[in-house]
């Protein structure tokens, strides 16, 4: 009796979990299907032209502890080709080292430049990104404001594209496509642009296009103040304030305007410590939305359309948890497909079937990231092979790590803000292993991914074992990736 509960138990979750992955594969179909219905309609206002009249925008620029990069992003938000009466730039500094005295004397000398530029201090720290962005609102002179994070380099062209596209008053935001400065720096590089293409690509602008909620990211956006205070503010109670004000600002009826041909260069995070950083508060701040946010939608007057979009976008990070649970359970799948379902076999067709379907899906939309990105079929083709399977590996690898934050996040456990160090890194030379800001520390869930590479190679062996060849693919995406971010984790951390 026990053995058959056993059995299918093990079916059940893996078969729930796996309907799951299909349902957020369909909802991302959904918006591939919306993106290509609406793009060939598509197009931009022209950036806006003459130096009379122009919108006052003030430029938020939060910083904590950004010894490598600030004086880059000091040169290039200064060099906006916007006439210097109309934009002014705030310099949010937390900062407590070094950083502080290298602003000081950038702020000074692009002030001889005739640069309306400030330099903040607060008093404390209260609140982190979201404090600091509160605090400085309150005295800037923009009715609109443009906010860039440490690592981005605004093209001079920026603000004139931006402020173009605010062509009516109920648009609250303006966000533009981030771009990558260091994307054939390394593996990990290559495969975090991968995926952010394919966010901004397809998802921003699907959800833009159907009319669907959508969110700030952050940064390289332009918000009109108004916006900002009829939404309440920004809040510090959550890890990502982005997404949480901008759900508060679209259900008080402002609409938010993504722009794909607007981009805005950044740095992607190249040490493991700096991405599980970045994956972490991205990870548990969707949670501690989703937790705050998700009853409201669905108690909205919103369109069910629009209410399905908002609980995938809000729960996707649960499916790092969905795929953590999925992939613990095909070892003892393995063993309850060849020693107890015997002749029912045909059992586990369905959930197979379900599996490879899923993985089609996501190829779908993928590729059509590929199709807009790159120059021709082949050239998409080519980097979707590429980066395809390596990117669901290490996304598999870092399932343990980002279902702790997505838990945590649903609980309500707090944690500080953790930002993600910049190190300047752009070209293959440059170094980041002697800096500053690196982590030392290996933390506990670093042996618990290298404990789960142990567990899907015995997984492996088990498979070879019974001659399973079906689960035998997605056996050993799990062992590589949970092998490759555990090694490089504890390589990094280690590292002099």
């Amino acid at each position: 009796m026990l053995i058959l509960i056993f059995q299918y138990l093990v079916v059940g979750i893996y078969l729930v979990c796996l309907l799951l992955i299909v349902l957020y594969s369909i909802g991302q179909l959904h918006l591939v299907f919306t993106f290509y219905k609406h793009r060939k309609n598509y197009i931009p206002e022209p950036p806006l032209t003459g130096d009379k009249g122009l919108p006052f925008v003030t430029i938020q620029l939060p910083i904590y502890n950004e010894l490598y990069v600030v004086d880059r992003l000091l040169e290039a938000t200064a060099g906006q080709d916007y006439p210097k009466d109309s934009f002014e730039i705030q310099v949010l500094d937390d900062s407590d080292d070094e950083t502080v005295e290298m602003i000081a004397q950038k702020v000074a000398e692009l002030q001889a430049r005739g640069i309306q530029i400030h330099h903040v201090r607060r008093p404390e720290r209260t609140g982190y990104k979201a404090g600091a962005l509160g605090y400085g609102l309150d005295f800037a002179k923009g009715e609109y404001i443009a906010i860039f994070d440490a690592d981005f380099l605004p093209r001079p062209n920026y603000l004139r594209s931006a402020m173009a596209q605010f062509i009516s008053d109920d648009i609250g935001v303006v966000q533009a496509r981030w771009e990558h400065i260091n994307q054939h720096y390394s593996l990990f590089t290559e495969i975090q642009a991968f995926h952010l293409d394919a966010h901004f690509t397809i998802e921003q602008f699907g959800r833009c296009a159907g009319g669907y909620y959508l969110n700030f990211n952050g940064t390289a956006g332009v918000w009109r103040k108004e916006t900002i205070y009829d939404a309440g503010g920004w809040h510090a109670d959550t890890l990502t304030e982005d997404l949480d004000l901008s759900y508060r600002a679209q259900m008080k009826g402002w609409k938010f305007r993504y722009v794909d041909e607007i981009g805005a260069p950044a740095e992607l995070p190249a040490e493991m410590g700096a991405i599980k950083s970045q994956q972490y508060r991205w990870m548990k701040g969707g949670a501690e939305v989703a937790r705050k946010m998700l009853r409201k939608v669905w108690k909205s007057d919103a369109p069910l359309g629009r209410k399905l979009h908002a609980t995938m976008h809000l729960m996707s990070s649960s499916v790092f948890t969905v795929v953590l649970i999925l992939g613990a359970c095909s070892v003892p799948l393995l063993y309850v497909k060849h020693s107890l379902l015997e002749g029912q076999m045909g059992l586990l067709v369905f959930p197979i079937a379900l599996l490879i379907a899923a993985f089609i899906i996501l190829a779908i939309f993928y590729l059509a990231t590929m199709l807009n990105r790159e120059k021709s079929l082949g050239a998409s083709l080519k980097r979707l092979f590429l980066h395809y399977i390596p990117f669901l590996a290490l996304s598999m690898g870092l399932s343990l790590h980002n279902s702790i934050a997505v838990i945590q996040g649903f609980r309500g456990k707090k944690t500080p803000f953790i930002r993600t160090p910049k190190f300047n890194i752009i070209a293959k030379g440059d170094k980041w292993k002697s800096v500053d800001y690196r982590s030392r520390k290996v933390k506990p869930s670093v042996y618990g991914e290298l404990l789960m590479a142990l567990y899907f190679c015995g997984g492996i062996c088990l498979a070879l074992y019974f001659n399973d060849m079906a689960i035998l693919p997605f056996l050993i995406m799990q062992c590589v990736g949970f092998g490759v971010i555990g090694f490089f984790s504890f390589k990094h951390a280690m590292s002099k």
